[in-house]
């Protein structure tokens, strides 16, 4: 499965969410971080559904850029 996963760069960290999975974060000093941490916390989120028994959802996201003129 192939999720949307938003990365946001903040002051001093990046921080990372999938629309698709809500409660599914990671932060990290580094995108290269971040994006791994984003990885492990999509695999714990599906492993946990699965335990609870709920279902998975399908990824549904998706994104395009706009380019627009700077005011």
């Amino acid at each position: 499965m192939r999720y949307l996963v938003i990365v946001e760069k903040g002051p001093s960290s990046y921080g990372a969410h999938v629309p698709d999975l809500p409660g599914c974060i990671a932060a990290g000093e580094t995108k290269e971080e971040v994006l791994a941490l984003i990885r492990e916390a999509i695999e714990f989120h599906l492993e946990d559904l699965k335990q609870e028994g709920r279902p998975i959802p399908s990824p549904a996201s998706t994104s395009e850029l706009v380019e627009v003129e700077a005011a």
